[in-house]
Order: C-alpha cells, then sequence, then structure tokens
C-alpha cells in the first residue's frame, strides 16, 4: 500500500531546524531558505521536520502546520516530507497529525511524550498511535528513542506489536546504541522483511549502515549535507575505506553537536553551526533553551574546519 513512500525513505533525508529571529517567532523567510537550500544538495532524498532538531517540544500546533506548509512550497514538487508528531496528549497528536496531512506531509513520525520517560503502561503506547493512526490515512514511522531516555525506549515486545500494525511502515532508529540498533533491526526484520529501519545515531552512521539500514532522518545533514551523502553512498557502494574516511570527517562534529556537555543542545549548535557556514543569520532558540556559548562556538567552528565545511 505505501511501497513508493517506502523506497522514497532510502537514503539521505535531512532533519530541518527552525530559524527563529529574536523575539522568538519563526523566520519564515529563512526557514523557506533553509529548505530550498537543502533540496538542492544532490543525494538529499526528503526532509523530517518537526523533529527534536525543529524544536517541536516549544512550537505550538499552528506553528508545527505552518512548518509542513512553507516546507511543502519551498521544496521541489514530489520531495517525500515527513513530520513529526510530538504532544502529550493523544487528542492533540492525532488533530496535529491531521493537520500536517492536510499542509501537504507524505508521512508521519510519532514521537513517545516526554511524559513516558518517567514510566508507563505499554497499553497507553498502542492507544497513542492508535489515535493518530485513525486521524489520517498517511503512512507512520515509529522512533525508537535513545536508551538514555529512560522508558520512552521501547522494549521488544512493544516494538513488535506496532509493527505489526499495517499502516506503521518503519522506525527512526535513534537509540543511539549501536548494539541495542542492530538487536532492533534483526527483530523488526524478522517479523516484517519489508519493515523500514532508519540508522539515525549522527554519531554511528558508518555503524549502522554496515550493520544495515535502509537510510537516515538526520539533522547533521542539514549542516554538512554532502559529506553525509558521501558517506551512505561509500556503505551503498560497499567502499568501506570511502565510508570510514568520511566517518573521519564527520566524527567530531557529530560529538560536538550531539555528545557533549550538557545533553539537550544540539538544535543550539546546530544552528551555531548553520550562522558559522553562513546560511543562517540568527542563533535564537526558544525559551528556556539558550543560543550558543562562546565555547560552543569555538569547539564547533574546529569541528566544521575538520569536515571541510
Amino acid at each position: 500500500m505505501f511501497e513508493a513512500f517506502c523506497r522514497a525513505l532510502t537514503g539521505i533525508h535531512a532533519a530541518t531546524i527552525v530559524p527563529m529571529r529574536d523575539d522568538f517567532s519563526i523566520d519564515e523567510a529563512a526557514l523557506a531558505d533553509h529548505v530550498a537550500w537543502l533540496t538542492q544538495r544532490p543525494g538529499i532524498g526528503g526532509l523530517l521536520v518537526n523533529g527534536h532538531a525543529g524544536e517541536n517540544f516549544v512550537l505550538s500546533a499552528a506553528e508545527k502546520r505552518r512548518v509542513v506548509e512553507i516546507t511543502r512550497a519551498s521544496a521541489p514538487t514530489g520531495l517525500t516530507i515527513v513530520s513529526g508528531v510530538n504532544a502529550e496528549s493523544s487528542l492533540d497528536a492525532a488533530r496535529e497529525a491531521a493537520a500536517f496531512a492536510e499542509a501537504g506531509a507524505d508521512g508521519l513520525l510519532v514521537f513517545p511524550p516526554n511524559s513516558w520517560a518517567l514510566g508507563h503502561d505499554d497499553a497507553i503506547v498502542f492507544t497513542h498511535h492508535d489515535h493518530i493512526r485513525d486521524a489520517t490515512a498517511l503512512p507512520i514511522l515509529i522512533y525508537g528513542a535513545p536508551i538514555g531516555a529512560g522508558a520512552m525506549a521501547y522494549s521488544p515486545a512493544v516494538l513488535r506489536k506496532l509493527a505489526a500494525e499495517p499502516r506503521i511502515v518503519g522506525i527512526k532508529e535513534g537509540s543511539w546504541e549501536v548494539a541495542n540498533y542492530e538487536a532492533n533491526l534483526r527483530l523488526l526484520k524478522a517479523d516484517r522483511p519489508d519493515f523500514v529501519v532508519l540508522g539515525s545515531g549522527d554519531e554511528h552512521l558508518l555503524t549502522s549502515y554496515l550493520i544495515g539500514s535502509a537510510g537516515s532522518q538526520v539533522s547533521l545533514a542539514a549542516v554538512i549535507p554532502d559529506l553525509v551523502v558521501s558517506l551512505w553512498q561509500a556503505a551503498q557502494r560497499g567502499d568501506w575505506a570511502a565510508a570510514r574516511a568520511s566517518h573521519e570527517l564527520l566524527y567530531p562534529l557529530s560529538v560536538a553537536i550531539y555528545r557533549d556537555a550538557p545533553g539537550g543542545r544540539a538544535t543550539a549548535r546546530l544552528k551555531a553551526a548553520l550562522c558559522i557556514l553562513g546560511r543562517l543569520s540568527s542563533d535564537a532558540m526558544r525559551p528556556p533553551q539558550p543560543a550558543a556559548t562562546a565555547a560552543e562556538y569555538q569547539i564547533l567552528e574546529q569541528a566544521l574546519k575538520i569536515a571541510g565545511a
């Protein structure tokens, strides 16, 4: 039913940021430019909008719909656009999903509500996804949360039951731990060989591609798309020496953005990197998250030089 959509997920999809003005409103013109530039880069097969890099947890429902509308209008005709759905209430999540479908999204990525990190009953996971499924006719991806995110990371039993739903066609596997990634890949592929598994841990893309992956939805590709694409293409050719060379160039930047303490700074650092490269004029973040510090800028500048950006 969704064969064309699943094929379109192959390769590299950039997870976009949302530029802000100094008053913390969305800079719609800058967002349109961001989308247009990314979709002109060779090898970028689609976009993930309203993801964590897009500050989906601090945008209103109306703003998130507007992000989809701007992206659809700014992207080439036919480009695959997946929108994240992130809401604490299943009813709100269903309304978001319907709005994103109307605004032009081709598929949905369902994030587990942040409150689940404290613990939850497995039954509410299925209820949440069912509400979203019933609100639209779009294909759905599930989000495999980092194993460091507490109970937000799904157990094997929950993953298997979610993947048994025909409307759920794949997973953005973001467990951020190689052994867990491989275990989930094997589990899901054993039950559904056609299930799309996207290796989306920006720090271990090379390892994910070696183990097996249909592609990635990653915010690293919103900063240095050409290098991420080169890694993917080398892996697809089986040229592991070239893939390792790309990885060596990418690795310092991936660590600077995603790993260095304090946690939760990835989007601020992504925006700072885009400012350094001259592709963004403001690094403003929605409160309570502050913009990147001078120390973070210094580390990012060094990593971008290594990456050849």
